[in-house]
């Protein structure tokens, strides 16, 4: 049977309802993806529609064949896409998701002026690339190897490749040597596409900084060199300027960058999900499945804790990569100087939002010389605070947001303001703070200094300069705090069905890099979009070294040579090593993996949760070297990450918040050691007992990893994963944070029973004179954990209509059926938000009357067909109106069977609190 794959609604009636800052992506209305059984000619199938669909992207391509279609009335385009559904020729149908542009922290940009100032803060640095050094890249360079031959296909926001250090062409011959734009300047995910075949990058800088982690050219004033910068680049921009992205378009990139010929495909793309049957997951799969290795971004939400996987990061065969800091820290300054007793020092800055600094000269203040102080500068400042009008107020950063820093400055009359830094290198600040005219960071060493200085009385003057036209210095920083170690950024697996994400990791939190040349040609830049590209490069350079693209092959090697390093929390190291779900299996060390003579036969091993415990399982060790080799395997536990803060909790607890515990797995292996010979192999067979003193109703996930040391001197590593307890019988619908509320309320505080909602005339909902006098209803469903399948009914409280009285039962609830979007497939955990019309998902309108929302949320592998399997709850009871054109017209859509009239000012020939009072009379 043909399933109606239908994702998460998001404010279906987009356009009615505030922009409202939500957890999953969001749904773009009347457009869907059809994935076609066989090949068929697109524009005859859209032709089928008769001027009711458009064609939004032709989808035919070798391993998906299919097409994005737009339906034209929106408020039909449900009943239409469920007809399409059931046709024999469609294999399946989902609707269009957007997805956000990459998001990544700017910490400073820098041009490529000839003559630049050049220099070195903060100790102990050598002048080598160290993300190249942390992960053995450096090895391939002095060995000559540099991923010739190899292609690697970047889904991004295009290239600039005019940049001199990536090629200054595009083309045949050129670094970025094919692809094309897939969107337009002016593309922001609503719109209409405007491809061409020019995939430059202009005004986003996203893609061209990963570009020159993969390919940069030596030539260059920052001496920045791509890890492989022998491979050809193919730029695919799926991003305008700003905006967002349909699945539609990245599953057609995907496709045609694997038609291309490209050897790697990477995308630093993606957003919440946890589902490895999401359909652009699904897809990305496909292509990995066929030969072509995938690697995507972990995500950037690390905060979120414990099972929070993201799209397309999470599809089976899909490598997911997580992130670590850079051992460096390198930041772009600008070129500035400052006084103490008339001697002056140049010094270095970025500059932020506002950025209003040219030719201020004016002095320090400080409200006080603690600079340790973590909430520097976040009470009001004391009564005997000079007017700050006539001074460049210093603060330190920490604590309390840098917005409430200025406004305590400001309340004093300051103009501007410099955050001195509490870690290695500097940010751009952005503070919008009426009566600021200007802002800036500068590192910790000379705030420190600066500091020192007054407090002995010292008078220090600050000359400013403009950060825009001001020359640049590259400065480097030791990373003491959180080099080597994983960001706090990057996202922690595993999915939902307890499959392993992510893979491992790569340096990518503070990396300097190439932008676009209008944008400031250099940049440092931090998330794991970073570290995702750096994988892609080490990708091509173990293809030129082992001779084989295979991606199950290279995933392999990588993380089983890779390196796990101890959880780090606020500078301070644990003692147990971080969990797999946020490193995989470490740092890549990338000759290793390159030279193994040592094969494993998976990436890693998931003993899944108590209910589908899968405690004996195997994997093959085999010795491709040209002598014997005696391996030991031993068990080295990772740290126990707790999902809930405790019992009675609902929704996992977010980091710094998460527990880590020493409760390790116990692991039994046949054999534990033996010997093989030159090209044999042999099967390891694992045993596992889950960790005993845990609190499974806080859902603990374990983790580790199987040590084999060969006589060799070769040490790899297996990780594995598992959940002690049971993820059914987690709850996952939040039913306290389930609850109506206005449309037009973006704080979506909950309404008071009974209230009546008045709901613009059936198919008008999209038209801003009649919105306007509507007050629709807005469904709020909080998932405490992902759930498979969202089920909505609309539930009569009277039998006053012909509709109510045939209402069918489901799960023992009486419904009219479901609303239109519903039910919604494959939910990430968060918040998703839908407005409602009254249309159902059968394309007709429920009458003006009384009623309830059931919500039903799916357990994890849970059974669909059985009420029992679902947390349930429902809506206050509410009434619904229609506004009319003033006049008496036969309602139109309306449930097979209603027969009433509507009009302006009358709901019904009889109200509904009429009925209902006639059904109380009867009853009596």
């Amino acid at each position: 049977m043909v399933r109606l794959d239908l994702a998460t609604v998001l404010l279906a009636v987009a356009a009615a309802v505030n922009a409202v800052q939500v957890d999953t992506p969001e749904v773009l209305p009347g457009a869907y993806i059809v994935e076609y059984e066989n090949d068929q000619d697109t524009n005859a199938f859209v032709r089928k529609f008769g001027g009711r669909a458009s064609l939004r992207k032709d989808l035919r391509f070798k391993l998906f064949k299919g097409a994005s279609i737009q339906f034209k009335d929106t408020k039909n385009a449900e009943e239409m896409a469920a007809k399409v559904a059931k046709l024999p020729t469609i294999k399946r149908i989902f609707p269009v998701r957007r997805y956000p542009i990459p998001q990544h922290d700017v910490l400073s940009t820098g041009d490529d002026a000839a003559a630049l100032v050049k220099r070195q803060l903060g100790g102990n640095v050598t002048n080598s690339f160290s993300p190249h050094l942390m992960t053995q890249v450096n090895k391939f360079k002095e060995a000559g190897i540099t991923g010739k031959g190899i292609k690697i296909a970047v889904i991004d926001t295009g290239i600039d490749y005019t940049h001199p250090a990536l090629g200054g062409c595009f083309g045949p011959g050129c670094l970025v040597s094919y692809g094309a734009d897939l969107v337009g300047d002016a593309f922001n995910g609503a719109n209409q596409p405007r491809p061409d075949n020019d995939p430059v990058d202009n005004c986003n800088g996203h893609g061209t900084h990963v570009a020159g982690i993969i390919a940069a050219q030596s030539n260059n004033p920052y001496g920045i060199v791509g890890a492989a910068e022998g491979v050809q680049l193919g730029a695919y921009r799926v991003f305008g300027c700003q905006g967002d992205v349909g699945n539609d378009l990245l599953i057609a990139a995907y496709n045609m960058a694997y038609e291309a010929g490209s050897d790697i495909i990477t995308a630093s793309i993606g957003g919440a999900s946890g589902w490895s049957e999401d359909p652009w997951a699904a897809v990305v799969s496909r292509i990995v499945e066929n030969g072509v290795p995938c690697v995507v971004s972990a995500g950037n939400d690390g905060a979120a804790g414990v099972f929070y996987a993201s799209t397309a990061a999470n599809g089976k065969q899909v490598t997911a990569i997580a992130s670590v800091d850079n051992v460096i820290t390198p930041a772009l300054l600008a070129n500035a100087t400052y006084q103490i007793d008339s001697k002056s020092e140049f010094f270095g800055f970025t500059g932020g939002d506002p950025q209003s600094w040219n030719s201020v000269s004016l002095p320090l203040w400080t409200v006080n010389y603690n600079t340790t102080d973590e909430a520097h500068g976040c009470d009001p400042y004391p009564a005997s605070t000079p007017n700050l009008s006539g001074y460049i107020v210093l603060i330190r950063r920490g604590s309390c947001t840098f917005v409430q820093k200025v406004e305590n400055a400001v309340a004093k009359g300051a103009r501007y303001v410099i955050f001195y830094n509490n870690v290695p290198g500097t940010l751009s600040v952005t503070a919008r703070v009426p009566g600021l005219s200007a802002v800036a960071t500068i590192p910790s060493g000379t705030g420190e200094l600066w500091v020192k200085a007054l407090e002995s009385g010292k008078r220090v003057l600050v000359n400013m300069a403009n950060p825009s036209t001001a020359p640049k210095f590259l400065a480097n920083f030791d990373n003491p705090t959180s080099g080597g170690y994983l960001s706090s950024f990057t996202s922690w697996g595993p999915t939902f069905e307890v499959e392993s994400k992510p893979q491992f990791s790569t340096p990518g939190g503070y990396i300097l890099s190439t932008y676009p040349r209008l944008l400031g040609s250099y940049g440092v830049l931090s998330g794991t979009s970073m570290a995702c590209p750096l994988a892609a490069a080490i990708y091509a350079l173990v293809m030129n070294v082992r001779g084989t693209k295979d991606p199950k092959t290279i995933e392999n090697l990588l993380s089983s040579t890779a390196k796990p390093n101890l959880f780090r929390r606020d500078g301070v190291s644990s003692p147990y090593l971080a969990p797999v779900p946020q490193q995989g299996a470490g740092l890549v060390q990338a000759w290793d993996a390159a030279k193994a003579t040592t094969l494993l036969s998976t990436s890693g091993l998931s003993f899944n949760d108590t209910d589908h415990f899968n405690p004996v399982q195997t994997f093959t060790v085999s010795n491709t070297g040209s002598s014997s080799v005696t391996y030991s395997l031993s068990n080295v536990g990772a740290a126990t990450a707790y999902t809930y803060s405790s019992p009675g909790a609902l929704t996992p607890a977010s980091l710094p918040s998460v527990e880590l515990t020493g409760n390790f797995a116990s692991l039994a292996f046949t054999p534990s050691t033996f010997t093989l010979g030159a090209g044999q192999r042999r099967i390891v067979t694992v045993k596992a007992t889950a960790p005993t003193g845990l609190d499974v109703k806080r859902l603990p996930v374990y983790s580790g990893y199987i040590a084999i040391n060969g006589s060799d001197s070769s040490a790899l590593s297996l990780p594995y994963l598992g959940v002690a307890g049971s993820l059914h019988s987690v709850v996952v619908l939040n039913s306290d944070n389930t609850l109506l509320a206005r449309a037009r309320d973006s704080t979506n505080s909950p309404v008071a029973a009974n209230l009546t909602f008045t709901l613009p005339p059936p198919g008008q909902s999209n038209i801003t004179a009649v919105r306007n006098r509507a007050d629709m209803p807005k469904l709020v469903v909080t998932l405490a954990m992902g759930s498979a399948m969202i089920r909505v009914d609309v539930v009569p409280l009277t039998n006053c209509s012909t509709a109510a009285q045939n209402a069918k039962v489901v799960f023992g609830t009486r419904t009219l059926g479901q609303p239109e979007e519903f039910p919604s497939w494959y939910n990430p955990r968060g918040t998703l938000q839908y407005a409602w019309d009254g249309r159902l998902a059968d394309g007709s309108y429920v009458p003006a009357g009384r009623y309830k929302l059931t919500v039903r949320a799916l357990r994890i592998f849970g059974d669909e067909s059985k009420s029992e399997e679902y947390d349930v709850t429902e809506t206050v009871p509410f009434r619904i109106r229609y506004l009319t054109e003033g006049k008496t017209q036969k309602r139109k859509r309306f449930v097979k069977g209603e027969r009433a009239l509507w009009t302006v000012g009358v709901e019904r020939r009889q109200t509904p609190e009429q009925c209902e009072a006639d059904e109380r009379t009867l009853k009596q």
